[in-house]
């Protein structure tokens, strides 16, 4: 199953994340006359935005399972990376297509595979004015996630429907009392931007307005992709540090070269 859904603005702004909105701002600690007067300017943008722009998502609920440290997807291999110290919470060493069933002998799994993004007009405006540039940028940016945060929602309640009877409000949704994780390409357990490459090969980013860049960057850069897994026990986790061998082993199961995978990689990422 595929879907591709367009918010207003309305409706994505309640689930904006406001502390990662004044933390963009390096605000943490500034008195709050100095908040209160950067959330009024935000508020007053997106008065302005509301009916003009509109957010973009697209999802598709795919059958998957797990392959070592892969997952196949409609046919599509994603590969993954796995830590190579244990996990502070777990004691182990994760990958998460450890949160995703093998594909044998065990049942067929299933994933959610996503891109959210916002008109791209918006990063076009106020290009004369510094600051009400970098705050239409940092408020888009918020609502690129606002929509991953509804339509994961909408996900988990309908369109997956995996948890029907979910009532949460936004405030425990940020909190992410939800059952299942929603790790983002780029992130610290999906550090490798190229998989968007994949990514796309799977969902069709382009139809809500999404481009690449030579190195799976996304355009608009109020844009976010990503996996919805919904195992009770998955949970957010850092790559961190990976080695010559592991290196060497992602390139070969992307198929590319291995310089190639060295760039696309992060350099900290990768172990001198």
């Amino acid at each position: 199953m595929r879907e591709v859904i367009h918010y207003s603005i309305d409706e994505v702004s309640p689930y904006v994340n406001w502390g990662y909105f004044f933390h963009a701002w390096q605000m943490n600690g500034k008195p709050q006359e100095e908040r209160d007067a950067l959330r009024g300017d935000a508020d007053r943008l997106l008065r302005e935005w509301s009916g003009a722009y509109r957010t973009h998502a697209v999802v598709g609920i795919f059958p998957a399972g797990s392959d070592g440290d892969d997952l196949m997807v409609e046919g599509v291999r994603l590969p993954l990376l796995r830590q190579q110290s244990p996990d502070s919470g777990t004691g182990v060493c994760l990958c998460l297509s450890d949160f995703v069933r093998p594909l044998s002998p065990a049942p067929e799994d299933t994933i959610g595979v996503f891109a959210t993004t916002i008109d791209p007009i918006v990063e076009t405006l106020y290009v004369d004015d510094p600051y009400m540039r970098m705050l239409a940028q940092t408020l888009a940016d918020r609502l690129a996630e606002a929509t991953a945060e509804r339509l994961h929602q909408q996900v988990r309640t309908v369109l997956w429907g995996y948890a029907p009877a979910e009532r949460l409000t936004i405030e425990q949704m940020h909190a992410e009392a939800f059952e299942g994780i929603r790790p983002a390409v780029g992130y610290p357990s999906l550090p490798d931007t190229s998989l968007n490459f994949l990514i796309d090969q799977l969902v069709g980013m382009g139809e809500i307005g999404i481009r690449l860049t030579e190195n799976g960057a996304m355009r608009p850069h109020a844009s976010v992709s990503g996996l919805m897994l919904r195992h009770p026990a998955a949970r957010y986790f850092s790559i961190g540090k990976i080695g010559p061998d592991q290196l060497a082993d992602y390139a070969r199961r992307r198929a590319i070269p291995l310089e190639l995978a060295r760039k696309f990689l992060a350099t900290s990422t990768i172990k001198s």
